[in-house]
C-alpha cells in the first residue's frame, strides 16, 4: 500500500512539474503570468475527462455540501493542486525511522 501511495505521489509530482513548465513557457511568451486552472487542464485530457469536469461542475443533490469545495478546487492553478496532492500522498505514505536508532536491538 505504501508503495502505491508513493508511486501516485510521484506521478502527481511529475504532472505538477509538467503543468508548471507549460505555464512558465506560456507566461514568458505572453509577457504576463498565465496559470492553467485545474478544470482546463483536466478537460485537455480528452473527451472522457471533459465529461468528468462537466459532471463535477453540475450541482449534486446527495453531496451538496461538497459542491463549493469541488468548484473552488477546479478554479485553482493545476500545478499547485497537483503538487499539494503529491505532498499529501507522500505524507500519508511516509514511514518514520525507528526512535531507538538504526543499530538498536
Amino acid at each position: 500500500m505504501r508503495f502505491l501511495l508513493r508511486f501516485a505521489s510521484f506521478l502527481a509530482l511529475v504532472m505538477g512539474v509538467l503543468v508548471a513548465s507549460v505555464d512558465a513557457i506560456q507566461s514568458v511568451s505572453a509577457s504576463q503570468p498565465v496559470l492553467t486552472s485545474l478544470a482546463v487542464a483536466l478537460a485537455a485530457g480528452g473527451g472522457s475527462t471533459q465529461s468528468l469536469v462537466q459532471s463535477l461542475e453540475r450541482p449534486h443533490t446527495n453531496v451538496a455540501f461538497l459542491d463549493p469545495v469541488i468548484r473552488w478546487s477546479l478554479q485553482q492553478p493545476a500545478f499547485a493542486f497537483l503538487l499539494l496532492i503529491a505532498l499529501l500522498l507522500w505524507v500519508i505514505a511516509y514511514k518514520r525511522p525507528p526512535a531507538a536508532g538504526r543499530f538498536s536491538a
